[in-house]
């Protein structure tokens, strides 16, 4: 059965809406109890499909996974089986992160390809070879499984990565917090939720060096501990709520941001001419005083404007005066929206597979669209929210992967979207 969201859109906005816990930080920090036989409370888990993937990836592992409550769930990894369901992991592309905890402690795991969004070459060479660094064994069986072996003690090792991979660095953070020595990594990623991960590490007695920048020195245990932890708030979730606000010139309040790692989102608001307000964790759009103008939306890794957010500024883009440029340095597959977009209205011009031009203002009409990843999905929503009459988004699915009963939430700030199921 598929779902598709029908959305009445040219409603004005008005109310406040919270940020769920970050889908990237849980993607990690859930793999992280694999590291440790005692038991890890973690709260604050965001309902999307991903994440609710990756904790049944976990429990096919052996691993004891109880609901303490709606967001709280509780997980215990004593005795562990060397592969997850493939039907699971082949799911989602998180699920290579069960790699590293699993090296740590079983020396050897194997595991189906991981799926995920189609967004352009993902491959897992960052992975590979930054485990290669440190004396992991890869095999390939078939090009559908991996079989990975770690034949030595890790100590004394540099793994050089060959990009800012914000998974490859999770996961041989992870590697390395089970191991009995020093480790480093460097061309480290930087974005929050290696931050984040970093911090739970250490909770469970890890001690590391250089959190937030690119070299990473992480002196590991044998035995660590179990322990609590609420997921930060999402800042990419963040970012989608103030682009539908701006986009809908509408006035909404956003609570539970982490405006600490937002900086260069702020910052590009103040280019698109958005009116705001911050004070302490919430962050008032004032959109209906709003002057659009076009800007330059140039993606880098953090503390760069985040990739997840070029889609959804660029419906700020449709609605600005002038143009705007979308240049999306780290994926060329990110694009795939602007057809949608330019069916509903939109004068966007593909340059090349890196960079798009926005000319606006226009407006935007109600069509039957769709999408095809789940920051495009959120994309074609503010999209329908902004245009005139009725859409129809197929790919509600999509969607889920990343954003929690959104149209749930949305209906509580006047929102016009209700969930259909058809054959």
């Amino acid at each position: 059965m598929n779902e598709i969201f029908e959305i009445e859109g040219k409603k004005k906005l008005s109310g406040e809406i919270v940020v769920r816990g970050t889908k990237n930080g849980a993607l990690a920090i859930l793999p992280a109890c694999l590291l440790t036989k005692e038991p890890c409370i973690i709260k604050n888990i965001p309902l999307v499909t991903d994440v609710l993937t990756m904790i049944e990836i976990i429990k096919s592992l052996g691993a004891e996974v109880e609901w303490i409550d709606e967001r709280t769930v509780k997980i215990q990894a004593q005795d562990l089986k060397l592969e997850p369901e493939s039907i699971l992991a082949k799911k989602i592309r998180a699920s290579i992160l069960i790699a590293g905890p699993m090296l740590a402690r079983m020396k050897e795991i194997k595991i189906a390809k991981p799926g995920g969004c189609r967004i352009g070459v993902r491959g897992l060479d960052a992975h590979l070879e930054g485990f290669s660094d440190v004396g992991v064994i890869a095999e390939q069986d078939g090009g559908e499984k991996y079989h990975l072996k770690s034949l030595q003690n890790i100590n004394n090792n540099i793994a050089i990565l060959k990009e800012f991979s914000v998974t490859a660095t999770e996961n041989l953070m992870m590697l390395f917090a089970g191991q009995e020595g020093i480790n480093e990594i460097h061309l480290s990623a930087t974005e929050p939720h290696i931050i984040e991960l970093g911090e739970f590490l250490k909770k469970m007695g890890v001690e590391i060096e250089g959190l937030g920048t690119h070299s990473i020195k992480i002196k590991g245990i044998k035995n660590l501990k179990g322990v609590e932890h609420s997921i930060w708030p999402d800042y990419i979730e963040a970012g989608t709520f103030i682009s539908l606000a701006a986009s809908t010139k509408s006035d909404l309040t956003i609570k539970n941001i982490p405006g600490e790692y937002m900086e260069m989102v702020f910052r590009k608001l103040k280019e698109f001419g958005i009116s705001y307000k911050i004070k302490e964790d919430t962050v008032l759009i004032e959109g209906s005083i709003s002057r659009l103008v076009g800007a330059k939306i140039q993606t880098m890794p953090y503390p760069g404007f985040p990739t997840d957010l070029q889609s959804p500024f660029a419906v700020i883009g449709t609605q600005a005066q002038g143009n705007t440029l979308v240049f999306d340095t780290l994926f060329e597959g990110r694009f795939k929206y602007v057809d949608e977009l330019n069916q509903m209205g939109a004068k966007i011009i593909v340059c090349d597979p890196h960079r798009v031009l926005i000319a606006g203002p226009t407006s935007l009409y109600g069509a039957k669209i769709k999408t095809y990843d789940l920051r495009a999905g959120a994309t074609m929503i503010i999209a329908a929210l902004t245009a005139e009459g009725k859409s129809q988004l197929a790919g509600a699915s999509e969607i889920d992967r990343g954003y929690e009963k959104i149209e749930e939430r949305l209906q509580k700030i006047g929102a016009e979207i209700r969930r259909v199921r058809i054959d």
